[in-house]
């Protein structure tokens, strides 16, 4: 899928300012109680319920949940693509609702399931339009042009319509017309998707370098949660039009309790093996050379008790490894059931 790009609207000057005190500078992005519903009556959906969260420049902030947690229908919010029933948004300071053109003048953003990019231009086409949009002009960012084409793989096909390119091109192109704008704020939905792996963490590495290297803000919205991990400074988390959470990943983890042990020997003989399936559960077993390598799912209590029944049998392991939680399944706990279920929003 590709990408769609939101830039503009009409109306006065905000002169609230949105800073908390003189010498803070605003958020650069605020919500605060946003709510939106679609249909009426019974069979009326609230896709966002009553959200509110800001977000400092500077930082980049991954918005995560299950297929119709609201993700989209927040971002097309913010982005003044959908009218919220309440709520507020604010960037930079500025009302998007009475003050769409100053809120939105450094804002882009790459959609899932939009097309941002003109087909029957040449990549390189593309990146100079929307610099030209943008009101920036292109021959000032011509280098910068250059660099992200050459990290991004792309400056091979720089002079080719971006019709003529695979999926996978078309969306680092849609990726690279964002981020070679002069735009402070950038949103992008599912930015890695239809990439193979290398050229995942190509996106990632650039990602993050363009962000500490021109301040950036950033909301990146995926189910990829390597890319979350990789760039994001904070998570939040949403269900049911709802945060469940909203924290670093490494803060986020350290809720969860060691899922398991990883141990190798040489001892770990098939009998060995059955008996510990008895007592503990197993969940991955590997020959590698001489050893045997087993996964056991337990908290600390029970490794203790699996080392006194390893120690009985004679069994001398070479290495011990806790397995941690990842963000993912610290995803799945944290959405139930939603968080492996499909299904979309309104």
């Amino acid at each position: 899928m590709t990408a769609q790009r939101h830039r503009e609207g009409s109306g006065r000057a905000d002169a609230a300012g949105g800073a908390t005190d003189d010498d803070a500078p605003p958020a650069a992005i605020a919500v605060d109680g946003l709510v939106k519903r679609f249909g009426t009556g019974p069979d009326a959906v609230t896709a966002v319920d009553g959200l509110s969260f800001e977000i400092e420049p500077g930082s980049v902030v991954g918005l995560l949940g299950p297929n119709g947690a609201g993700k989209t229908t927040t971002i097309k919010s913010i982005l003044g693509m959908v009218l919220p029933d309440a709520g507020t948004v604010r960037i930079h300071g500025h009302d998007v609702a009475e003050a769409p053109r100053e809120a939105y003048a450094r804002v882009d953003a790459m959609l899932e399931g939009a097309r941002n990019d003109y087909w029957r231009l040449t990549v390189r086409e593309n990146l100079r339009y929307f610099a030209t949009i943008g009101g920036v002009d292109p021959d000032s960012v011509a280098d910068r042009h250059d660099r992200l084409l050459e990290k991004l793989d792309l400056a091979a096909k720089a002079d080719e319509p971006v019709r003529s390119l695979s999926r996978g091109m078309k969306q680092k192109v849609s990726l690279a017309s964002v981020l070679a704008s002069d735009a402070d704020v950038v949103f992008l939905d599912e930015p890695t998707l239809g990439l193979d792996v290398e050229s995942s963490r190509t996106l990632r590495r650039e990602l993050r370098r363009i962000v500490d290297e021109r301040d950036l803000t950033a909301v990146v919205s995926s189910h990829d949660m390597d890319v979350i991990e990789a760039v994001c400074d904070r998570v939040i988390i949403m269900s049911e039009g709802r945060i469940v959470a909203d924290d670093t990943v490494p803060a986020l983890l350290d809720g969860f309790e060691t899922r398991g042990y990883r141990l190798a020997s040489p001892d770990l003989t098939d009998e060995v093996v059955a008996g510990v399936r008895e007592r503990f559960e197993v969940t991955d077993r590997e020959r590698v050379g001489e050893k045997t390598e087993i996964e056991v799912a337990t908290d600390s209590d029970g490794f203790y008790a699996l080392a006194a029944h390893l120690r009985e049998r004679d069994v001398a392991l070479d290495s011990v490894e806790t397995v941690e939680p990842d963000l993912e399944e610290a995803f799945v706990e944290m959405t139930g059931d939603a968080g492996a279920a499909g299904g979309g929003e309104p």
